[in-house]
């Protein structure tokens, strides 16, 4: 049964947009699924689900890996100037003072293509597995700013 409903959480946040545990619970109860609030708080702890602005900037329920690139996006385009790759390196370059918080959400996405990162005050330096990658990487978050 806690399987089925997790599975219905999920499905119930990838297609409204639920602000809140009380109107998360009224869905699931519209679905068949009677459940308390601590329950639903439970169950969001157990799906690791984070609250995050959704394309209508409204704070709402997401699987953490969807709230985590959102929240990037939004920062890395508030921060970032420019973006370049040359081999296989990517440098990006931030407004003074935040290079290290985009790095280390950069750093929290764990890419495969990305071998590791160094950040400054200003620039952050990305290195990637090939130069296609790089080219990839840096196409990908120039689409960003």
């Amino acid at each position: 049964m806690k399987s089925k409903r997790h599975s219905e959480i999920l499905a119930l946040i990838s297609e409204f947009e639920i602000e809140n545990q009380e109107m998360l619970r009224e869905k699931l109860s519209e679905r068949g699924y009677n459940v308390t609030q601590a329950t639903v708080s439970r169950d969001i702890n157990e799906l690791s689900l984070e609250k995050a602005l959704s394309d209508n900037g409204v704070a709402c329920y997401m699987r953490a890996s969807n709230a985590s690139k959102r929240q990037f996006t939004g920062i890395f385009g508030q921060s970032v100037n420019r973006v370049e790759s040359a081999g296989n390196m990517v440098c990006v370059k931030c407004r003074a003072g935040l290079a290290s918080a985009v790095c280390a959400m950069f750093d929290a996405m764990n890419m495969e293509s990305v071998v590791g990162t160094i950040s400054g005050d200003d620039t952050i330096f990305i290195l990637a597995r090939t130069e296609s990658d790089a080219v990839r990487l840096a196409d990908s978050l120039k689409k960003m700013i």
